[in-house]
């Protein structure tokens, strides 16, 4: 067991992660900005090291700021919470090489299931339910139109590397899915550096519900509860409620087998 972890995050999530770490018995090392100086987090653990200005690019976002953190306190851990640092594989590569553990998926997991054409090619591999769709490049806007009419209007047309809501469009007819694949492309050049698109079926009235994992290092996963995320704005969850009370029990079962499949897979 470690003895001393470091929260490469702020807010509730680290407060969260500290309650925890302390319940252990593990020390914790909070990292802040000069926006988070007076920050709650920063007064419950029990060291605390500043990282930087207030904005997050100049702070939170430093992979050698955490790095150096960890080493000035004997930190044997990260634990990134969500967002910043937690699905940035040159981080988790980073602090490896640095002999510091990484808490969370490993190197490969984080690479596979952050490119979202990768992630389905794997997720049907093992047997995962998916939504059809082309997942092969798509050269121009023309050869987008065909494969949207051979898949049947509407589509969706994604960001490979997309999140957040972005690099998505809807198309309901060959004029959309032109302009659609342009714009997406676009999009996802500026937003991800990666302008790689690919077109599923769009589902009209669907529920997008996110299934909860905990795995250990021996090739050991469960499935915990699922979320309900489907009162969304602009693609972007706006509400997540647990459990779902959309599921039936069986249901339930067979998405959560599913995940665990997937997620040995990766």
């Amino acid at each position: 067991m470690f003895k001393k972890i470091l929260i490469a995050n702020r807010g509730e999530i680290a407060c969260r992660v500290i309650k925890t770490a302390r319940r252990m018995g593990i020390k914790t090392v909070a990292v802040y900005s000069d926006a988070d100086a007076g920050a709650l987090h920063v007064e419950m653990a029990d060291e605390a090291v500043h990282i930087g200005p207030a904005p997050s690019a100049q702070s939170y976002l430093i992979a050698d700021k955490i790095i150096a953190a960890c080493k000035q306190t004997g930190a044997e851990a990260v634990h990134p919470g969500y967002g910043f640092l937690s699905e940035k594989a040159p981080f988790c590569e980073a602090l490896k090489q640095n002999g510091i553990v990484f808490i969370g998926p490993d190197v490969h997991a984080i690479g596979a299931m952050g490119d979202k054409i990768e992630s389905k090619k794997l997720a049907k591999a093992a047997g995962v339910s998916t939504v059809p769709g082309y997942l092969g490049v798509i050269k121009d806007d023309e050869e987008a139109v065909a494969i949207a009419r051979d898949i049947g209007y509407p589509v969706m047309i994604k960001a490979s590397a997309g999140g957040g809501g972005k690099g998505m469009r809807v198309a309901w007819n060959d004029a959309e899915a032109r302009d659609g694949f342009r714009s997406a492309t676009n999009e996802a050049r500026s937003s991800f550096a990666d302008d790689r698109v690919f077109i599923e079926k769009y589902i009209t009235e669907p529920r997008h519900i996110e299934i909860q994992l905990l795995a250990d290092s021996h090739g050991n996963a469960v499935y915990l509860n699922e979320r309900e995320c489907s009162i969304q704005r602009r693609h972007q969850k706006v509400i997540e409620e647990a459990p779902s009370p959309f599921l039936d029990a069986a249901t339930r079962k067979a998405m959560g087998e599913q995940s665990v499949a997937l997620a040995k897979a990766v």
